[in-house]
């Protein structure tokens, strides 16, 4: 993982628990596997632990690693590390996703919360009035009665966001192409088309994978569907969504955004996203920030206590899943 992240990721406590069922030195964090004193670590490794930056465990790095027997990711995705070679290898491989997906949900739901409330419009507007006004004529369908949410992917992540919004006096729609009516029915929501859920949705919020077949998936036809002031949340990844179709409808004022994720991530200053009234923009924060790593590292720990005990893991990540997963 990236050098300076170990020390943020692993708290204290969770380092005990690490160091009472490895043999492992905590001071070797390693994010290149060719330099010597990786060379040294791998010879030995039965697990390796993983977070953000850890590099691709390819056949050249498996070579060098012919002990190793899993590897448990305390993140999310493992696409950008678990390689073909180690699934040919047999490795077994864990993740913390569902860890990092609860934040990301917590994030979601209080966009949700707050874009039915309308609170971005009635702050612009409350800033210039600054004086008595009828809030009530002039907000009359503002609120989070009845209001209808579409959620764009039953991932972990738009799973959990469906289970937390369920308590609300809301209608649930999702669209996922590999959820069923009845399944979507035991998630809380109602199955529909793309096109019908952005067309009936007050907020929109996409929680699927990046996937060549979802790049734009939210592309300007779909966003011209979206009814005046609703909203379009994306916490999954910026090439979902058509940015430049959204920035015309947000430009015009017809729609509302949360925006997380972008294209390129880090948006050059003169980007209209970064002043728009009608835009919650944040850098990529809705996953684990803070405290918050704590618990993927927490999780890794729980996976590796299983593995040890030479039981299957609690979370694995299934080669064949794989290709539509984040």
């Amino acid at each position: 993982m990236h050098r300076d992240l170990a020390a943020r990721l692993i708290d204290g406590h969770t380092m005990a628990r690490l160091t009472a069922l490895t043999d492992i030195d905590p001071h070797v964090v390693l994010d290149d596997f060719t330099t010597p004193e990786a060379l040294t670590a791998l010879a030995d490794a039965e697990v390796i632990v993983s977070g953000w930056g850890c590099p691709p465990i390819d056949a050249a790095v498996l070579a060098t690693a012919p002990r190793l027997r899993a590897v448990v990711h305390a993140a999310g995705s493992v696409k950008h590390h678990i390689t073909e070679a180690c699934w040919e290898r047999g490795l077994a491989v864990a993740s913390a996703a569902w860890a990092n997906a609860l934040p990301v949900a917590e994030y979601t739901v209080a966009a949700v919360l707050v874009a039915n409330k309308r609170l971005l419009r009635i702050r612009e507007d409350y800033r210039a009035r600054r004086a008595p006004y009828d809030w009530q004529s002039a907000y009359a369908g503002a609120g989070n009665y009845r209001r209808t949410v579409g959620v764009v992917g039953a991932s972990l992540i738009g799973r959990r966001v469906l289970e937390l919004l369920r308590p609300y006096d809301l209608d649930l729609l999702l669209h996922d192409p590999y959820v069923e009516s009845a399944e979507a029915v035991r998630l809380g929501a109602r199955a529909v088309t793309l096109d019908e859920l952005c067309a009936t949705s007050d907020v929109v919020t996409v929680h699927a994978p990046e996937l060549p077949e979802t790049h734009h998936l939210i592309d300007g036809r779909r966003l011209a569907l979206m009814s005046d002031d609703s909203t379009l949340i994306n916490t999954s990844r910026g090439s979902l969504v058509d940015q430049d179709a959204l920035i015309d409808e947000l430009v015009s004022g017809r729609l509302n955004a949360v925006v997380d994720v972008t294209v390129p991530e880090v948006l050059p200053a003169d980007s209209l996203l970064y002043n728009l009234p009608n835009v919650v923009l944040t850098p990529h924060i809705a996953g684990s920030l803070g405290g918050e790593l704590h618990r993927m590292a927490a999780a890794a720990v729980n996976e590796l206590a299983l593995w040890a005990a030479g039981l299957p893991f609690a979370h694995p990540v299934v080669a064949e899943n794989i290709h539509r997963t984040a």
